[in-house]
């Protein structure tokens, strides 16, 4: 049996389906080896201001199939630039002092590129760190998955299915903006399993003509809506639309991607169209079978990582199997959608379009 250790867990970052999975899975496994589990409130500032909660098993009891985290999450505090008024202060030898003073003798971050960026610079600095990566961008390199994308992908399919039979009932042109700021998984595989027309990500610029023309097509032939699905960070071929939006109805949220796509295909084609921005309903909910199953397996991988003494290590998924992989290789690139794959060719194939 391993020697008794006292372990500090926390999430940063934004929530996602899974979170509590996985600290359920770490409490249990540690409290199987006799070991302390404390949960730090908030993210890293939680150890700033020593926000900590003890774990038992009797506080993970029926989280399993919850969303949100039961230890609260925060994407706006980094220890090694705390904002005070004007200034930017470093105050990470309080985060270290604090950790030691506590007697943690190991740290696990659950959360994606951001909290893991942070989280490498405390293992440079001597804090025992494992990584758990989650997003559900799923844009987190040196993993297949992450815990949180397929039940976001399924809020997302599932807003798809709903959306059909309005916009043929109404002959409308749904165009509908899903999250993935700098990566296309989500709207990728929500776009083909939704049965969209366009799907619109990050990796493939988009002429915006050339998606106007795509919905005269439909019409043309007698398809009389269309679905469209946006990343929130695709962009235009050249990084502008051409020419300026003359529709100021919706002045407060014109800037929105899918709001201007939306009013461009207005003027573009005379068509009726909506813009939908589904946003932080991909973050909540239960999570899906899936997601419950893999927070768990991340969970339970990272505490025997820590049994084994490999800090600096990420669990991560690869041919099916929980790995441990480089925390520094985890967070040195991200992961975008290859243009040139498999499951992008199937949504060409199926006759989707993505604005190239």
């Amino acid at each position: 049996m391993p020697e008794p250790k006292k372990l500090a867990m926390l999430t940063g970052g934004g929530d996602c389906p899974g979170l509590n999975a996985v600290i359920r899975a770490a409490v249990m496994t540690a409290r199987n080896y006799g070991w302390e589990v404390y949960g730090v409130r908030n993210g890293f500032a939680g150890l700033l201001r020593v926000d900590v909660l003890r774990l038992s098993r009797e506080k993970v009891k029926g989280i399993l199939h919850t969303g949100g985290t039961i230890l609260g999450s925060t994407n706006k505090v980094d220890p090694f630039a705390v904002k005070a008024g004007t200034q930017v202060d470093d105050q990470s030898d309080l985060v270290i002092e604090n950790f030691r003073n506590e007697g943690f003798e190991a740290l696990i971050t659950i959360g994606g590129d951001g909290t893991q960026n942070i989280a490498y610079k405390f293992l440079k600095r001597g804090i025992p760190v494992v990584g758990v990566p989650k997003t559900i961008d799923n844009d987190v390199s040196a993993t297949e998955v992450t815990f949180g994308f397929d039940t976001a992908v399924a809020t997302a399919t599932d807003a798809l299915d709903k959306l059909h039979p309005t916009a043929e009932s109404h002959q409308r042109v749904m165009v509908v903006e899903v999250m993935g700021r700098n990566a296309g998984w989500i709207a990728l595989h929500s776009g083909i399993a939704g049965g969209a027309d366009v799907i619109l990500i990050p990796e493939i610029p988009f002429d915006i003509d050339k998606v106007c023309a795509k919905v005269r097509v439909r019409y043309e032939m007698g398809r009389n809506f269309a679905i469209i699905v946006v990343a929130e960070g695709a962009l235009p071929t050249g990084g502008e639309f051409k020419g300026q939006l003359e529709d100021r109805r919706h002045e407060a949220t014109e800037s929105s991607l899918c709001n201007r796509i939306a009013q461009y295909i207005r003027r573009d084609t005379g068509h009726d169209v909506r813009a939908i921005v589904l946003g932080h309903l991909q973050r909540g909910g239960s999570p899906t079978t899936y997601d419950r199953l893999l927070g768990s397996r991340y969970g339970a991988a990272a505490v025997r990582l820590v049994r084994d003494g490999q800090f600096g290590k990420m669990v991560a998924l690869r041919g099916g199997e929980i790995v441990a992989v480089d925390l520094h290789d985890a967070i040195e690139r991200m992961k975008a959608v290859p243009v040139v794959s498999d499951i992008v060719q199937t949504a060409r194939d199926l006759g989707i379009a993505f604005g190239d």
